[in-house]
């Protein structure tokens, strides 16, 4: 038998920790159960860690979450705690309402206290769950809405959250993935940038007055690069020297483009090239796919109409090329035609994607084939931002060293030279 960490709540709903024995996690929900307690987070000890969501401090902290205004936007990962645990307590047998009120007294995110809160007044006046969701449109999207009803109709509104608890878990491991593979590189160039300012500004100047003597020609190709780059920095034709107007223009024509990609016309092609840009543009259309399959399917399986579950995953595709081709695959299916031919028609998804779909069409089992795909494809991504990884290290390593040695080798070839012809003529 193995040890579990749980926590859970009494029927006071009062938060406790501790470790039970039992062969599995269900045995282990179920001792728990047993004990009259509602367990809302179980893990086996050495394979996870416990994450508290709810305190007992009072004080400032405590005065914050009561003046915190609901409906404001919080971080994925504390919604998708949020839903895990409403979906854990429901599934052990505690009304909505009560759920609600007991994780709204736990909950350390102020805003999302407040908003808890707020849904536990809303279902008590006699709203539906999913009509007091979509009263904070900035935390709960269209899909948990629409995911929520159709739990609520079908009766199994347990299910449905956690459905939506993987589907948030997985969403975010997969953007971790992402941002973890495009942080890299930015990183190293940025301190590649600092490392070759700070040269140019401060050291190669020192090294320039050292060789003041010395005539232009005699000074080595590579030198004369290097000093005059360092001038040209610290030249001030506009009272201030070019270093800072180059960093000023960087800031603005940042400020410019991202401006400019909040517009329809700008996002479109920044998601274009985003699917286009070599290496980057083959784990964004994976990912995209992968977000996309898993969306529908997760949205299918919970008994949310195709037509209107496309719609939705068309709003929460995250590029507008992916959003197009969707829009394209909902009017065929609307028109009566199979989501294949749509599907294969609009050249995002490859071959391996259309031929899983057709499959689950014609055996009717969909949703299931939607979910393998996105498992197909998360692997995938995985896989790729692994090797991605794997080579970008050594070679922006290998850059930033050649960067350096080469303005290091520029700054000591003349003092090299002014060593051997003062030994020639001791000589």
């Amino acid at each position: 038998m193995a040890n579990f960490q749980y926590i859970a709540l009494d029927s006071r709903g009062e938060q406790t920790t501790g470790v039970v024995q039992a062969n599995s996690e269900t045995e282990a929900v179920a001792s728990l159960r047993g004990q009259g307690l509602y367990p809302t987070q179980v893990v086996e000890e050495g394979k996870g860690k416990l994450a508290v969501a709810g305190g007992k401090k009072k004080g400032a902290k405590g005065k914050k979450k009561a003046k915190a205004k609901a409906g404001g936007k919080i971080k994925p990962k504390v919604l998708m705690i949020f839903t895990r645990q409403l979906a854990t307590l429901i599934d052990s047998g505690l009304p909505l309402l009560r759920g609600l009120t007991v994780l709204g007294k736990q909950e350390p995110n102020p805003v999302l206290a407040a908003t808890i809160n707020n849904l536990a007044d809303s279902v008590q006046g006699g709203s539906t769950f999913s009509e007091s969701l979509a009263q904070h449109p900035k935390i709960f999207n269209k899909l948990f809405v629409n995911m929520v009803k159709a739990g609520e109709l079908g009766g199994v509104l347990e299910v449905v959250l956690t459905r939506l608890a993987e589907y948030q878990e997985k969403a975010h491991k997969l953007k971790g993935k992402i941002v973890s593979a495009m942080v890299y590189p930015v990183i190293v160039m940025f301190i590649a940038v600092a490392i070759l300012t700070f040269l140019m500004l401060f050291i190669v100047p020192r090294f320039r007055e050292m060789f003041a003597d010395m005539g232009g020609e005699q000074l080595p190709l590579i030198s004369r690069v290097v000093f005059g780059f360092s001038d040209w920095m610290l030249a001030r034709p506009f009272v201030l020297p070019n270093s800072v107007w180059v960093l000023i223009g960087v800031v603005v024509t940042w400020l410019a483009v991202t401006a400019w990609a909040r517009t329809m016309k700008g996002r479109r092609m920044v998601d274009n090239l985003k699917l286009k840009l070599p290496i980057f543009g083959d784990i964004q259309r994976k990912s995209a796919i992968a977000r996309f399959t898993r969306t529908l399917g997760t949205l299918v399986t919970s008994g949310v109409p195709i037509l209107q579950a496309l719609n939705i995953t068309r709003d929460t595709a995250g590029n507008t090329i992916v959003s197009d081709a969707i829009d394209k695959v909902h009017e065929a299916v609307k028109e009566g035609e199979s989501i294949v031919t749509p599907l294969q028609s609009t050249g995002i998804f490859p071959n391996l994607v259309v031929s899983m779909v057709d499959v689950g069409e014609e055996t009717g089992q969909l949703p299931e084939m939607l979910l393998k795909i996105a498992d197909v494809y998360d692997d995938e991504v995985d896989g790729a931002v692994t090797a991605l990884t794997s080579i970008l290290e050594p070679v922006m390593i290998v850059i930033l060293a050649l960067v350096v040695g080469a303005i290091v080798f520029a700054l000591f070839l003349p003092l090299i030279k002014v060593i051997q012809q003062m030994q020639g003529g001791g000589a």
